[in-house]
């Protein structure tokens, strides 16, 4: 359970209570607990089990888990409250401010740290404080707050008194004058019928009265109000028979369930558009027979926004839905119902924090597009795979756990060749439709010919006049945000970087400032050169915001969408451009990685990528592997319907291999050469990696700490240290960044490397230089 202590003087935090004994602690004194918060826990044992591995697999505290885990309601924090000492008289003693805070606390009794800030207009106000405390004038107190509220809606019903018929004669005729109390009531008599409670809301807005003559019929002991607690989010949503699978489909689903026999896990390799969310129905609804309940692991906010409406039609409203867009209050719901497991979180859909639910009794677990970088916490701590979590959270629960991809990750593909987990492959579309033809443009050639326009290639606006002209909509996809990237003076070449960050900063037009993408740092675009004076200031590289622009030009007869985390701010952000797309009230649709995944498009024909060079040349290990999963599953968007769908990507070098691969989607092919590649470099799958990132303010220190440390590690793992190394944006918000990269071989122990790494941790903290830097480990870090 929940238990409030208090930390420092003043303070209170939720603690959890993980276990009890009888030992007292030696080398501190123990904290009182001031209150228990909850009376049922609000998590349970296999949650907790859950928690320990994360925190003990990615080398983080429990406390960082429980933290990511539990909604912020969850997270009481106190506040410290001011009431007025009642026998204080002698007003002459107090100075203007102390006087203020003393006129404040006449008018009420008591008030907040935050109120007494906004009174005096400064932010130090605790030395006031302590002043009218020696003064006797106040004293202070704590004070906890749930921050979860339940919404109540209001209810109407008739007195008892006049529940028979004698009394609801007199009623009427006592009511005979005051008309709009006498409408209010034979409405309410109309909605009865209905054998439904009645809300207040629904009863003034029928019988066209005000709130205030609802309140004068039960201050007269007519009518009486009661509350019933209620759900902010509810899916309605009727249960229709799912969809039936074709011979492929139904295929895949028996190898599945067989699979499940000798396995726990299995990879659902299936090509894109190949039906694998009907495949996903059919399992989910065989588990919810058993009584069961289901993870559907989505992993990003914009795809659960398609995924909701098409499972609403066959489980109606047995889903829940729990993604960082959903309010505070709105998730302790979802985390509530899944603990008491209520019908209405049956399915429990959502990004990678849902592996921190308190599930009971999971059945089945799906991640879908199981490669996908966004499974993976980066910061803050714990910095965790929710999918290698989903895995262990499904051993725990002895549920199956299902992974869906077109592109496979490496590591899935190597496990499942090595006989850790099932595999079963889907080659066929659903409806046979072919897959997209994919053709790649030379733009080096085209630039040659003068046969660009702008960022497009002529042959690319060809095939986009031809879509359109057919009444059919088109994708593009630019990985970059913003309009452009860098802003560079043309005399002397210098351009605006960001004071925070070792990054330029990038050009925003819509509201004409420079951004960093880093520190969110902005501020308004130059007019003149800011080294050299001179006005002559151009752009260089391109993000969606010029697309859009250009396309706008190109075709001002036509509606060009954007869809990157500029455009899709706020809670429905996604949904709106997604079923503006899906209404076609969109022609062309630009954006960022957020398009590749997964989402469905019946009108959809043609997909240009529109620079493929930025992926290919990214200096990490895996950015072959990635750059091909995002370029297939950007074409998998293309003709999922009837018509064979057409793919162009405009690259300078049309002989890479991993374009060439794109274009034939051969996956067995790269996963064969990227293989080869890791063994001969000692990259995952055959190697594990650890990445330690130190950082500070002060960079002379971080680099004798990661100097240090380097030789420290060198005496343990040898040849299998990498770094120290600067990465490529080598400052962020003011503080110097350095990692260290250990490698650990398939035959070394990873709880002794862990034991080692965490052995020279504490003899690097216990450095007084060292102890201010800060120090992060990420295990599996790419």
């Amino acid at each position: 359970m929940r238990v409030a202590v208090s930390f420092g003087k003043t303070k209170m935090y939720a603690a959890l209570v993980f276990n009890i004994h009888q030992n007292p602690p030696e080398l501190y004194e123990a904290k009182e607990i001031h209150q228990i918060l909850d009376e049922k826990p609000i998590v349970n044992e296999r949650q907790l089990k859950h928690w320990q591995w994360i925190s003990q697999y990615y080398m983080c505290s429990l406390g960082d888990v429980y933290r990511a885990a539990v909604p912020s309601a969850f997270l009481l924090e106190s506040e410290t409250v001011i009431h007025k000492n009642e026998t204080f008289t002698d007003i002459d003693v107090l100075n203007d401010e102390e006087y203020l805070i003393y006129e404040a606390l006449q008018r009420q009794s008591q008030l907040t740290i935050h109120e007494i800030t906004a009174i005096l207009d400064r932010k130090k106000v605790f030395p006031v404080i302590n002043q009218l405390i020696n003064k006797s004038v106040l004293y202070v107190k704590e004070e906890i707050y749930e921050t979860y509220k339940p919404k109540l809606i209001k209810y109407v019903r008739l007195h008892k008194s006049y529940e028979h018929e004698e009394g609801l004669q007199g009623l009427l005729s006592e009511l005979s004058r005051a008309k709009k109390q006498r409408d209010a009531v034979l409405t309410f008599f109309q909605l009865k019928t209905e054998k439904k409670p009645i809300k207040a809301k629904t009863l003034q807005e029928k019988s066209g009265v005000s709130s205030q003559i609802l309140k004068s019929l039960v201050d007269k002991e007519i009518f009486e109000f009661y509350h019933i607690q209620t759900d902010r989010v509810q899916f309605k949503g009727d249960e229709n028979p799912l969809k039936d699978l074709n011979e492929f489909q139904e295929k895949a689903l028996q190898e599945i369930k067989e699979s499940f026999k000798e396995n726990d896990i299995t990879l659902l390799h299936g090509v894109t558009s190949s039906g694998k969310t009907e495949v996903y129905t059919k399992l989910i609804k065989e588990v919810l027979a058993e009584g069961k309940q289901v993870l559907f692991m989505l992993p990003e906010i914009a795809l659960t926004t398609q995924i909701i409406t098409r499972l609403q039609n066959y489980f109606g409203n047995q889903i829940s839905v729990f993604h960082s867009k959903y309010s505070v209050n709105e998730r302790v719901e979802v985390w509530n119902n899944t603990l008491n497991q209520k019908t209405k979180a049956q399915i429990i859909l959502g990004a990678r924090s849902t592996v921190f639910l308190p599930f009971s009794n999971l059945g089945l677990i799906v991640v879908d597009e199981e490669h996908e970088v966004s499974y993976k916490q980066f910061e803050p701590s714990p910095r965790y795979n929710a999918r290698d979590s989903a895995i262990v959270l499904g051993k725990i629960h002895k549920a199956k756990v299902l992974l869906g991809s077109a592109t496979p990750s490496i590591e899935s593909k190597f496990n499942a060749s090595e006989g850790k987990y099932g595999l079963v492959n889907l080659t066929r579309r659903h409806g046979n439709v072919l897959l997209p033809k994919i053709e790649l443009i030379d733009v080096k050639e085209k630039r040659k010919r003068r046969e660009m326009v702008g960022h497009f290639s002529d042959r690319l606006i060809q095939l986009i006049n031809e879509a359109l002209e057919e009444k059919e909509q088109v994708i593009l996809f630019q990985n970059r945000r913003g309009y452009s990237p860098i802003v560079e003076c043309t005399t002397c070449g210098n351009s605006p970087q960001c004071p925070n960050c070792d990054v330029s900063l990038t050009y925003h037009k819509y509201n004409n400032q420079l951004k960093c993408h880093y520190c969110h740092y902005q501020r308004a675009m130059p007019t003149s050169c800011g080294a050299c004076g001179s006005s002559t200031l151009d752009t260089k590289g391109f993000g969606t915001e010029q697309i859009e622009l250009e396309l706008k030009e190109l075709f001002p007869n036509h509606n060009i969408g954007r869809m990157d985390s500029d455009t899709t701010r706020g809670k429905f952000g996604y949904q709106k451009i997604i079923e503006a797309f899906d209404a076609q009230e969109i022609d062309v649709l630009v954006g960022t990685q957020m398009l590749s995944k997964g989402l469905d498009f019946k009108n959809v024909t043609l997909v240009g990528v529109l620079s493929a060079d930025t992926m290919l040349n990214f200096p990490d290990f895996r950015a072959h592997e990635r750059a091909f999963q995002l370029m297939v599953q950007v074409a998998g968007r293309a003709g999922r319907y009837q018509k064979q769908g057409m793919v162009a990507i405009q690259t300078y070098n049309p002989y890479h291999q991993i374009l060439q691969q794109v274009s034939t989607n051969n996956y067995e092919e790269m996963y064969k050469e990227q293989l080869q590649d890791r063994w001969q470099y000692h990259y995952p799958p055959y190697y594990r990696i650890i990445k330690i990132t130190l950082k500070h303010r002060d960079y002379a220190r971080v680099n004798d700490g990661v100097n240090w440390l380097a030789k420290s590690l060198q005496n343990v793992f040898r040849e299998n240290v990498l770094g120290p190394t600067a990465p490529a944006v080598s400052r962020v918000r003011n503080q110097y960044i350095k990692n260290l990269v250990i490698k650990i071989p398939p035959k070394q122990s990873l709880q002794k490397t862990k034991q080692e790494i965490q052995r020279i941790r504490t003899t690097f903290e216990a450095i007084k230089e060292f102890r201010p830097i800060r120090f992060i480990l990420d295990i599996d870090a790419y």
